[in-house]
């Protein structure tokens, strides 16, 4: 075999089904290789959308999505999905062509330091310069993606090394490395601190759906009566149907999920990053007592300053926790937040009146009885995302995906075609106009492939999120209006169903049939 055909037979060593990407002449030998594999070779239209699909791959399953460019501008296409993922925590490996040993000390056509410029976006990259090392850069790059806390890793392959001939095998694939159990005397210091609260409460953040974590949160939220508020990415961790859910940190128009921190005593984050929700947000003056859970160290910051930190395996340390409560023989205040809980639910829930005009929040109860418990909305960026993020009522761990480290528009789309691929559930794909038309063109790869799932259409002819800032800042705004075209006809021209209901009661059939459909489809959902 080349090294080319090596590299791929390491792919189906590590159980890859699908690579995302694009063919280029430096990368020729790669595509070649994925045709005569195992693996599926997805060809899309741009190569961010690429990176966006490895990205939410890696986000629903755990195992690292491939996305795939060659030199040059299809590297540098890739790089924001690939930081998308990084940020996001979603183990993701790129892999990217080049051109031939021989012209990279020179200026050369379409020639950048793709290795140099992956450095600052990804846990690990390596260029594959000797064929005598893709086995272990392979292994390497899928074993340094998925430990926790996972992200993205990068490899380049020279044209004319993926070419050479390759005597190594491929490594075999094995067991996630696992962070060990939490120690003894930080566990101790836990339970002090425990043993001396009234009203503790617990943030989850992405670690607690990450990982294996959620079953024993909900046990300990159950046993100990505990609120949980999440952040964006942890929705899910305990079901906001449980009466001990205080939704997100920020919830509706409200702030009873903040009020509930200012309440409290002692607060447990459990895999919670500051890159997703600052801190200064719920701990202003530093001085709340915090105990800080997840497979890494806190971030040294003025207002996350931890009293103890508890660094090892999530689940395994929520377990402690749960079994920590039971030697002290907890007897927490209860019932101190229900009025807090109550407010949020009324105000997410509530039904828009008939003569309303289209809202994003009056959209999401509506969508939510259309959607099971099991079924995946994956939200875009702008201000809808802000809604679905405070607004919508979730489930079950990873159903509500939100993109909110680098936060970046355009990966709705895709990333509905990577979660229709991934999950055996409905999908719907929640997008502004502006993000929409970003990455609009991979509507073609979803249906060539066969993929069903609804694009939710939130159309106000602007980048709506930097409109209301602006307008917040200086009583105007500027620059953010757009004109778009006719979405129901653009949609059509893909050969898909397409809907702009003219009210609430069109928009919820129109959502049951939509959304209950194998077919993909779009609705359009015009916000004045």
């Amino acid at each position: 075999m080349n090294t080319a055909e090596v590299l791929v037979a390491g792919l189906e060593t590590e159980g890859v089904e699908y690579v995302f990407g694009l063919p280029g002449e430096e990368n020729e030998a790669t595509m070649f290789a994925l045709r005569d594999s195992d693996v599926t070779f997805v060809p899309v239209r741009h190569e961010q959308g690429a990176a966006f699909m490895a990205d939410v791959w890696g986000r629903l399953t755990g195992d690292a999505g491939v996305c795939l460019s060659t030199l040059g501008p299809g590297a540098t296409n890739l790089l924001t999905g690939v930081a998308d993922a990084n940020l996001d925590k979603a183990p993701l490996v790129a892999i990217t062509g080049q051109g031939g040993l021989e012209s990279l000390h020179k200026e050369s056509h379409q020639t950048l330091d793709v290795v140099d410029m992956f450095t600052p976006v990804t846990k690990w990259n390596a260029q594959i310069s000797d064929p005598g090392i893709v086995h272990e850069s392979v292994r390497k790059a899928f074993k340094t993606a998925e430990y926790e806390k996972p992200g993205a890793t990068h490899l380049e392959l020279p044209e004319d090394v993926a070419y050479e001939d390759c005597e190594v095998e491929p490594m075999e694939s094995r067991r996630r490395v696992r962070r060990p159990e939490p120690d003894v005397p930080s566990v101790d210091e836990v339970r002090d601190l425990l043993a001396d609260a009234d009203r503790p409460l617990v943030i989850a953040g992405n670690g607690a759906v990450r990982t294996d974590a959620s079953e024993n949160l909900r046990s300990f939220a159950e046993n100990y009566d505990l609120p949980v508020a999440a952040t964006y990415m942890g929705k899910g961790a305990v079901s906001d149907d449980d009466e001990r859910s205080l939704l997100t940190l920020d919830s509706g128009d409200h702030e009873e999920a903040s009020d509930a921190i200012d309440s409290a005593d002692l607060v447990i984050t459990v895999g919670y990053d500051i890159a997703e929700h600052d801190p200064a947000d719920w701990n202003p003056s530093g001085g709340t007592t915090i105990v800080h859970l997840d497979s890494e160290p806190a971030e040294v910051y003025e207002h996350y300053n931890p009293d103890v930190e508890v660094v090892s395996d999530i689940a395994a340390a929520v377990r402690e926790l749960d079994a920590c409560c039971e030697e002290i023989d907890a007897d927490f205040e209860s019932d101190w937040y229900d009025d807090l809980r109550e407010h949020i639910l009324a105000d997410v829930t509530a039904v828009p009146d008939e003569d309303d005009s289209f809202t994003v929040e009056g959209v999401l109860p509506i969508l939510r009885d259309a959607m099971d418990s099991e079924d995946v909305l994956l939200s875009d960026v702008g201000s809808h995302k802000m809604t679905i993020a405070q607004n919508f009522v979730t489930y079950e761990p990873n159903t509500c995906i939100i993109s909110n480290g680098l936060a970046s528009m355009g990966i709705s789309v895709p990333g509905g075609l990577a979660a229709d691929l991934a999950v055996d559930s409905n999908v719907v794909a929640a997008t502004g106009d502006g993000g929409f038309m970003m990455n609009a063109a991979e509507i073609e790869t979803a249906t060539r492939i066969g993929c069903g799932y609804t694009i939710l259409l939130f159309n106000d002819d602007e980048y709506g999120l930097i409109t209301e800032e602006q307008v917040e800042h200086r009583g105007e705004h500027f620059g953010t209006e757009l004109q778009n075209p006719d979405f129901q006809t653009f949609a059509e021209s893909f050969g898909i169903e397409a809907y702009r209901p003219d009210d609430w009661d069109e928009l919820e059939s129109v959502l049951e049939t939509a959304v209950g459909s194998d077919e993909m489809s779009l609705v359009e959902v015009v916000i004045e």
